[in-house]
């Protein structure tokens, strides 16, 4: 009889269309995915409940960054939370450095109330605003005496100040000490000069930047326009400086460590903008995309979804300016508390030495770092590693399947998302060439859509009642999500223009608003999501977004020039062009001008001044090499393009 009953009970099961029995397979691993983001929603939502109940005196009132750093200081005060190098640096120390950087901050916002100050009970949205508003008056005061005392422009409250330092752990501790002290932070690209660079401060509003002292002499050119800006000038801890910038590190060495008041960081809005992290435009320079706190607070929850947990040991060896190396990275591993092993630069030869000497066990990705790996010649240490995880984006199948023969047992969890974006998605099932899932589980707690895209017009395809239409599995189809409280689209810094494009309306329903990735998935029968291409003007070279226009017009501005075209081409052996699986995107550069030689080469974001042959060689960085045909010359730099020149340019000669 019990056997009878089960019979029918699976009955249904049984008559199930094929399709559906494909999707049942992965079940299990979507219902456990599921479970541990609703519980990594708790958690954080449980957090920023206990930090905004706290003390606003105390450091644990603060803003996410600030109070997560202090419970794992109390918590974990001496498990080790940075390696650098032969540096090691624990949780508390990570804070006491922190706190010294957002000491000497304050000094240069003016403010000088109470910075050791330490209260007793909870307080109310009220009793915060008040404390903002005393301090922000106690602030302008200060800062008109420091104006007329020494000089040096005064930050006010909520100021911006870019940094503009490789991956080290100064970069971290000022980070840290700018979101303690309720200042904004701007992640500036390490290789802006000249235009590019003034660009990006002026649009984020930067009243202060903090260089490294390598860069010293590059940005020397820099420094009168960056002066005639207004900007507060520091550098970290350099003995030979010009006029006019400070020793930052000098400066907060002299201050002491102990804790800053909550409430000098505390927003009063969880969409409020915190940092600026910058972002290829499809039209022209980078644009300044606004993070929220909310945001920072969703960031470390990121290695708790792809299963790390607080022993592990994250190899980093991606740049901070960019939200894989700092907001997934650095602040992914806060939320969990572990180590990070920071890499200023990433070097495929010393990889698994790194990771066998600090005992790593995740490793945290993009594309071209693992086809690096593969392309190595063998060695010892890539057989006695402890990794057991790799996380990232832009894992090409062929190189997945290379790295996981060559190097395995080991997960890789590939993943995609935007710096800007309101969507992600999270591949944990392992399915080579899949940057993720579309169940209804998943899509029910991280929303999103594929809707059908004209590739001919640019826009989405509607239907006779002017809505959008979703695709059928096999088509390719753009990437949408849905924009609310919990997962808005705050949009870049400067006019509105600079998202037009990026939010859909009337998608499904009037009124509705959707964020528009601008790329193209498919997914397959399976319910697996695979990148498909880009509809922007933009494409991947060395784990860098480029814009195809910006390219155009530095080569514009070189005065024997006459028309420039930039899209596509597939450089053999190098990354994919798109961000995801498959190199369909192209890039070419077509060049009309005064000469009839073809060149092949690429060019740099720089400003190409002085606008002549001299100023193409120089200030391009062109550098022939002499092992190719002498009509066919090779560029050397980051930007994958071909040059053809139609008429003859006498006196240029390489």
């Amino acid at each position: 009889m019990a056997s009878l009953l089960l019979l029918l009970l699976l009955l249904p099961l049984l008559l199930l269309p094929l399709r559906i029995w494909s999707r049942l397979r992965w079940l299990a691993a979507d219902l456990a995915f599921t479970m541990r983001a609703l519980r990594c929603k708790r958690a954080l939502r449980a957090r920023a409940l206990a930090a905004a109940a706290a003390d606003p005196e105390g450091p644990e009132g603060g803003c996410s960054l600030a109070w997560r750093l202090a419970q794992l200081a109390r918590q974990r005060p001496a498990h080790t939370f940075l390696i650098h190098g032969a540096q090691r640096f624990s949780y508390a120390e990570a804070e006491r450095h922190s706190n010294r950087a957002a000491r000497a901050f304050l000094r240069a916002r003016g403010w000088d109330g109470g910075l050791g100050g330490g209260g007793t009970g909870g307080a109310g949205e009220g009793e915060r605003a008040a404390h903002c508003a005393r301090d922000q008056a106690a602030g302008s005061g200060a800062a008109r005496a420091v104006r007329e005392g020494d000089g040096a422009a005064p930050l006010a409250p909520g100021a911006t100040v870019a940094l503009l330092l490789p991956a080290c752990p100064e970069f971290l501790w000022l980070w840290f000490g700018l979101a303690k002290a309720g200042l904004r932070t701007a992640f500036v690209p390490t290789a802006l000069r000249r235009g590019p660079l003034q660009h990006c401060l002026r649009s984020c509003g930067a009243r202060a930047l903090v260089l490294a002292p390598e860069f010293l002499e590059s940005l020397e050119p820099d420094l009168p326009a960056l002066r005639a800006m207004g900007l507060h000038l520091w550098t970290v801890g350099s003995d030979t400086r010009p006029a006019g910038i400070s020793d930052f590190l000098a400066e907060a060495s002299a201050e002491v460590d102990g804790p800053v008041p909550g409430y000098l960081s505390a927003p009063q809005n969880m969409t409020d903008t915190c940092l600026y992290i910058f972002t290829s435009g499809t039209t022209g320079l980078p644009k300044a995309a606004r993070i929220s706190h909310l945001k920072i607070l969703q960031c470390q929850a990121f290695y708790q979804l792809c299963g790390a947990h607080q022993e592990d040991v994250i190899y980093l060896a991606l740049p901070l300016y960019h939200m894989s190396g700092s907001l997934l990275g650095i602040v992914g591993c806060l939320g969990i508390g572990a180590t990070v092993v920071l890499k200023s630069k990433f070097s495929a030869g010393q990889f698994w030495e790194d990771c066998q000497q600090h005992r790593v066990t995740v490793f945290q990705y993009i594309g071209e770092l693992c086809r690096y790996l593969v392309n190595q010649p063998p060695n010892k240490a890539e057989r006695g590693h402890k990794v057991r995880l790799v996380v990232g984006s832009g894992l090409r199948p062929d190189t997945w399947e290379r790295f996981v023969r060559r190097f395995g047992p080991l997960q890789v969890l590939e993943t995609y998302g935007l710096t800007e974006g309101n969507v992600a998605t999270f591949n944990y099932t392992g399915q080579q060439g899949a940057v993720g899932r579309a169940s209804w589980l998943y899509k029910h707690v991280f929303p999103f859509s594929l809707i059908r895209y004209d590739v001919t017009t640019g826009e989405p395809v509607r239907n006779t009642q002017g809505h959008c239409v979703a695709t059928s599995p096999g088509e390719p189809g753009l990437l949408v999500a849905p924009v609310s409280q919990q997962s808005p689209f705050l949009g870049y810094a400067g006019g509105p223009e600079l998202a037009r494009g990026k939010l859909l309306k009337h998608v499904f329903q009037p009124g509705d608003v959707f964020f528009n990735t601008g790329d193209l998935l498919v997914c397959d029968n399976q319910g697996f999501l695979r990148f498909h291409d880009r509809t922007g003007d933009t494409f991947r070279w060395k784990g860098e977004n480029v814009a195809t226009t910006e390219v155009a017009e530095a080569l514009e501005a070189l005065d024997f020039l006459q028309e420039v075209n930039v899209y596509g081409v597939t450089v053999p052996g190098a990354q994919a062009v798109g961000r995801g699986t498959r190199p369909t995107k192209q890039k070419w550069c077509y060049v009309g001008c005064r000469e009839q030689r073809a060149l092949w080469g690429s060019a740099p974001m720089a400003d190409p001044a002085p606008h002549t042959h001299q100023g193409m060689k120089a200030g391009l960085g062109w550098q022939p090499w002499l092992s190719v045909p002498p009509t066919l010359w090779t560029l050397c730099s980051s930007m994958p393009m071909f040059l053809r020149t139609c008429h003859l340019m006498p006196g240029l000669d390489f």
